[in-house]
């Protein structure tokens, strides 16, 4: 189980954390330049170790476990890596707390909604909120110097990277309302006594 390719991709994905962090820390244009690379890896397993668990029929507990934890691991660890070596534009603060914020609400409902034993789907604005918080990061961990050495300097990563981000806490808003009001239905709704 755990030594099936889509448990493996998810574990790389939390594997990928202390380098990243450490790449940002650096804080040289081809460390950036790597940190948007392990980033772009770590968030291409997000997309894959699902996808290859369907088609390989290698579902399990602990994949379904562990892949939302590494997600928000991932998530969390950028956002204060960002935030913490000073690589968010100005303002940039107020939508990592919004994300963070969501990422724990949500998962306090869904531990909460497990043990009752109803499951919290992922939406398909969810997925999409997912997809421009992975490419907002991205590019943010980018940054001015990363991009010069990739020759794209000209570009404002940092800006449009702070957009995408704002974009993605405005996604984060939507649907965490929409899992709070699916939660807060099943907390309100009397369950049968046994």
């Amino acid at each position: 189980m755990i030594r099936d390719l889509p448990n493996i991709l998810t574990l790389s994905r939390i594997a990928a954390i202390p380098v990243l962090v450490l790449l940002v820390a650096l804080g040289a244009a081809w460390a950036d330049f790597f940190a948007s690379l392990v980033f772009l890896a770590a968030a291409i397993t997000d997309y894959l170790d699902g996808r290859l668990a369907r088609e390989r029929l290698q579902l399990s507990d602990f994949g379904r476990m562990l892949d939302p934890i590494a997600d928000k691991l991932l998530i969390g660890a950028t956002l204060m890596a960002l935030v913490g070596f000073g690589h968010l534009p100005g303002w940039g603060i107020y939508p990592a707390i919004v994300i963070m914020l969501r990422e724990i609400l949500v998962s306090g409902m869904r531990e909460y909604l497990a043990e009752i034993r109803i499951g919290l789907p992922v939406t398909k604005l969810a997925k999409w909120k997912t997809g421009v918080q992975m490419v907002a990061l991205g590019l943010l961990l980018l940054g001015g110097g990363g991009a010069r050495v990739i020759g794209l300097g000209f570009l404002p990563m940092a800006w449009i990277g702070g957009t995408l981000l704002w974009a993605a806490a405005v996604l984060t808003l939507v649907t965490g309302w929409d899992y709070l009001n699916a939660g807060l239905r099943h907390v309100t709704t009397p369950r049968p006594s046994i």
